[in-house]
This record gives structure tokens, sequence and C-alpha cells, in this order.
């Protein structure tokens, strides 16, 4: 079971997920975004070491400029949000970078827009709220393609995730369902250590 937890702050989450074992850590560069992150801040992150994570830099349509300034030889993945074409993500990947790309699901027949993507490393099933915390379509995710190239994001939280492990799901992205109650963007670290809890739980 993976789990990617995305809008992390770097000085503030990381440590706690790398001592977690999260597989995943996700950075947003998206100004729009609370969760956006500053180019100054990406230096911090060469501090850790990161065990077993990756680090992913979450992005709408990035110019060439911007995965070459700052998310090569910082970001083990990037991840795709935008409109990019099928072409724009083999060009990402022969820059050598492993590529997430994020398929927006409303209907049923929108699922099978992932199979223009080979050459993505992973592609993750999402709603089309990008940030705001949508349920995806429970009628839906039975209906996804199933192994580890898989994610699923909208709405996963402590409460379901074994309801959805149980449709075939084995790859998990959250965000906002890990953030403090008071505050939109920051993480709270008692509910990732819970949430973690409860994932370990189910692989046992």
């Amino acid at each position: 079971m993976n789990i990617k937890i995305c809008g992390l702050n770097p000085a503030r989450d990381v440590q706690l997920c790398i001592n977690l074992g999260v597989n995943f850590l996700g950075f947003v560069f998206y100004e729009k975004s609370p969760r956006n992150i500053k180019f100054n801040e990406i230096e911090k992150l060469k501090t850790y070491n990161k065990c077993n994570s990756k680090y992913v830099a979450v992005t709408v349509d990035p110019s060439d400029q911007f995965v070459e300034n700052v998310v090569t030889g910082n970001f083990d993945y990037i991840q795709l949000h935008g409109s990019e074409t099928k072409e724009r993500v083999k060009e990402l990947k022969s820059t050598g970078l492993k590529i997430i790309k994020a398929i927006k699901i409303i209907k049923e027949s929108d699922i099978n827009e992932y199979k223009k993507y080979n050459d993505a490393d992973i592609i993750l099933f999402d709603t089309p709220g990008m940030e705001k915390s949508i349920d995806f379509p429970m009628n839906l995710i039975s209906k996804l393609p199933k192994g580890d190239r898989y994610a699923l994001a909208g709405s996963i939280s402590i409460n379901n995730i074994e309801n959805i492990a149980n449709l075939g799901v084995n790859f998990f992205d959250l965000s906002s369902n890990l953030e403090s109650d008071n505050e939109i963007g920051i993480k709270d670290h008692l509910k990732i250590k819970k949430f973690i809890k409860k994932v370990n739980e189910l692989k046992n």
C-alpha cells in the first residue's frame, strides 16, 4: 500500500513523513494554492536523509525553464495537473524525471483517458476540484485499473480508507484531510500519525 501526502511544508512536515515511512512527499508549485512553496524553500529538502521516501514536485503545465531550474536535481517525480499532452509527457520523461499524470474524473468515460499516457510512471485519478476536497465518485472506484501504477485522490481519510482499499485501491494520495481544522494548508501532525497508524494496521 503506497501513500502520498501532498501540500507539505519543507521545514515543518518532511522529517515526520520520512520517519513514518510515507512513500511520496508532494510539494505544490501553484501560486493560487495556500500550499504553494517558494523556490528558496527547496534548499531545505536537500538537508534530509530521504530514506525510501520520494520527493514530488506538483505542477500545472510547467515550463521547460521551471523543469530545468527547479525540478531537475531536486525532485524524484514531477506531477502534472494541467493540460499536458501525451507528447509533452514523453518529452518530460526524456529528461530523466519520473512522471505522475493526473486524470480528472467526473464520469466513467473519463477513466479511459489514462490510456493516452503510457510514458507516465504513475497515473493519479483525481477529482476536478484540484485542491478542494471533493469526493471521488464511489461508484467509479471499482472501475479504475488496478496495480501499483494507479493512485487515487479525492477526500480519502482515516474513516474511508479501509472501504476504498476493499475496492482494489492500494495507492492513496491525501492533502486537505490531513490538515488543521483551523488553517487551510497547514498539516496536522497528529492526523498524519493516526492515518499512517491506520494504514499500517490495514497492511497487517
